[in-house]
């Protein structure tokens, strides 16, 4: 099979970033029969895509097409104007797997169309997304649902999202689950202590981890930090994430921002933290609470959508619009003894064990293998038809004389 795939999302630095990096990573690692073309474009983050596609070079089975494009330009050739086909770029290809932004056309009606949604937040919390970011998802998803082969959904919630939202049929979405990459486990108090001093962060700490927007719910965390942190002034709260946008939060003594950072830092602020608190209204995935699980820190998140799925019995869930909620259980943390907080910890590396990017590749390849598979069946059917319709127009042999001739989700949200 000849593979392209979209990594112009590698860019973000945010979850679908992740997403993209860890799958082509992994399914280069584990597949060499195949041969792969990434294609990304940007501008100001054409660096970053460069230093991907260089990242991957070495692996022989594997071409990156990289250009310097806005991305409002590709949004516009591939989501609206529908004139500029990808193997204009990439060249043709059997499987082409699109993903978050675009949705460029594909001339070849042989190739077969794979894409990946990770949610329905355009959907679903309108007023908590940027409008812009609302109507290119909303004009994605629509193509999507007309053009795309096989949806790969990150979560049953997603899968079930699509279907109820966007009356796509169930048949056409498998669910592929995401997971924390390799390099998140719990690590050493000498290394987590040369990052806390670096970002001038003191223990015990609550770690909470997202770009800050008004769906991730960082204001009701800050305010269950108030209440807390007035029976523990010792206690810290570090919040780490870019700025998304919506209104200021507002803050109180010993919260600290740190911005995005460096997954090598990120891995040190969940070894270090007391308990990460993820209290979204909404997740397609969620993949910080396996990454904090995975390094070995209890969970706190939300009851609804995925992060339920996903953290199951390891964590504990509550209502992330209820304050008392929030409160009892980061305090319920806090309070456990060393012993049932050990059992905690370890519920939680066990439970994000159970999730492998090695998985995530061989799931996603045996669903391009299943598609290419489609298209040697169409092959083979249109031969088999084309030769029934020749054999229908020849005159039958004759062997007598000619006297005797005859002339084919369940939601758990709350409202």
């Amino acid at each position: 099979m000849k593979i392209g795939i979209d990594i112009s999302q590698v860019i973000y630095g945010t979850g679908v970033s992740n997403y993209i990096k860890n799958l082509c990573i992994n399914l280069l690692k584990t597949d060499n029969e195949n041969n792969y073309i990434l294609f990304g474009a940007a501008l100001r983050g054409y660096p970053k895509l460069k230093e991907f596609a260089n990242s991957v070079q070495d692996f022989p089975n594997v071409k990156c097409k990289i250009l310097p494009i806005p991305n409002f330009i590709l949004e516009l050739l591939f989501n609206r104007l529908r004139i500029f086909p990808i193997e204009k770029i990439i060249g043709p290809v059997d499987i082409f797997h699109s993903s978050d932004w675009t949705q460029p056309k594909v001339k070849s009606k042989e190739t077969k169309k794979i894409t990946t949604v990770h949610d329905m937040i355009p959907f679903l919390f309108k007023t908590s997304v940027h409008p812009k970011i609302v109507s290119t998802h909303k004009r994605r998803l629509e193509l999507v649902k007309n053009e795309i082969d096989l949806i790969l959904a990150d979560s049953k919630t997603t899968k079930d999202d699509l279907t109820k939202f966007m009356e796509i049929p169930e048949q056409k979405i498998q669910v592929v689950y995401l997971a924390p990459a390799e390099e998140f486990k719990n690590i050493d108090a000498e290394k987590v202590n040369e990052t806390l001093d670096k970002y001038k962060i003191k223990k015990p700490y609550i770690l909470s981890v997202a770009t800050q927007e008004p769906r991730k719910n960082i204001q009701k965390l800050l305010d269950a930090f108030e209440q807390i942190q007035k029976r523990r002034p010792e206690l810290y709260l570090v919040l780490t994430g870019k700025y998304g946008w919506g209104p200021g939060l507002r803050s109180s003594q010993n919260v600290i921002w740190t911005d995005y950072v460096s997954n090598e830092d990120l891995v040190a602020l969940y070894s270090g933290c007391r308990v990460f608190v993820y209290p979204s209204l909404y997740e397609g995935f969620g993949l910080p609470i396996l990454e904090a699980m995975a390094c070995g820190a209890p969970v706190v998140t939300s009851n609804n959508s995925s992060m339920a799925e996903i953290a199951k019995d390891a964590a504990i869930l509550i209502d992330p619009r209820s304050h008392t909620q929030l409160v009892r259980a980061i305090e319920m943390v806090l309070d456990l003894n060393m012993e049932n907080y050990q059992k905690m910890a370890q519920a939680s590396t066990k439970r994000a064990g159970e999730y492998t990017w090695e998985k995530t590749a061989r799931q996603t390849l045996d669903a391009y293998k299943e598609l290419y598979s489609q298209i040697e069946h169409t092959s083979a059917s249109v031969s088999v038809d084309q030769d029934q319709a020749a054999k229908e127009q020849q005159p039958e042999v004759n062997t007598e004389s000619s006297e005797e001739q005859e002339p084919l989700p369940h939601i758990n949200r709350e409202s």
